[in-house]
């Protein structure tokens, strides 16, 4: 039967007097930290398992969809083969389950939680272990102008279009700091603020998620490789009507087994286009 866990979520909490709030992209070595003026602050959150009516959310309704898919591509040893192999099938798997006429992936990140360890480096990805949303509106207009030929992004935004995340464990069950998701239809527009993303190059932006009480809280017990999340990061619809974007965290599970191996994932960043 589907149950719950109690977990503690990392919420932001926006600087004051109207400051523009920022994060760095690149880490403190020493103390794993990116430098940044959002604070923070953790909540005890009842985590529903959906184990057993994973149907019961969609990518309109919820924001999230679960889908049972194995890939062929099951190595994940290099940026490389990845792009390679693992790129081109999911790039079909996301056409068909969203009915997209053109998918475009920009980025991808391998996480392995190193237990200990601190740093969180580009080539050593870690579980985010903060409630956030990965594009801002306006951040997700600027990816289409930075990664579609530009004569081609007139068109493409004059139709719908969403940047879609799709998440699947690696190697064995991520039994081990599994990942929230948040039901879009308990958010309150309220609860976010833009967050700079401070690139090397360039500055992007996210949305800081603060606490509410209401917020209902999801998640899918012991994923394994052959299950997916696809996750909405952003819709160009915005009248009401669907889930525009779907705050989502890493979590430690306080009913995780002890001898769990660390959690190992792979996400894919897609711009999804329809005719």
């Amino acid at each position: 039967m589907p149950s719950s866990t109690e977990a503690k979520l990392s919420y932001s909490i926006p600087p004051e007097n109207g400051v523009r709030a920022y994060t760095h992209f690149n880490v403190d070595p020493t103390t794993g930290e990116r430098k940044t003026n959002v604070g923070q602050e953790g909540k005890k959150i009842l985590v529903e398992d959906l184990r057993g009516k994973e149907d019961s959310v969609t990518l309109d309704t919820a924001g999230f969809q679960y889908y049972r898919h194995p890939a062929k591509h099951t190595s994940f040893a290099n940026d490389e083969q990845i792009i390679r192999e693992y790129y081109p099938e999911s790039i079909e798997l996301i056409k068909k389950l969203t009915g997209a006429s053109r998918v475009e992936l920009f980025d991808h990140t391998v996480r392995r939680r190193r237990p200990g360890e601190i740093d969180d480096l580009p080539d050593r990805r870690q579980p985010v272990s903060r409630v956030h949303v990965d594009q801002s509106s306006k951040a997700a207009v600027a990816r289409v102008h930075l990664h579609m030929p530009a004569a081609d992004v007139p068109k493409l935004l004059e139709k719908r279009f969403q940047i879609i995340n799709l998440w699947r464990p690696i190697h064995h069950a991520a039994f081990d700091w599994p990942l929230a998701l948040c039901d879009y239809g308990s958010i309150d527009p309220n609860d976010f603020f833009p967050v700079t993303r401070m690139y090397p190059d360039r500055d992007g932006e996210t949305l800081g998620v603060k606490y509410n009480p209401n917020h209902k809280w999801k998640y899918l017990s012991g994923m394994t490789p052959d299950e997916l999340v696809l996750i909405k990061c952003a819709d160009s619809i915005q009248d009401g009507s669907v889930a525009v974007f779907t705050p989502h965290t890493g979590f430690e599970d306080p009913s995780t087994p002890a001898g769990t191996p660390p959690r190992q994932s792979i996400e894919l960043r897609a711009l999804v286009f329809y005719d």
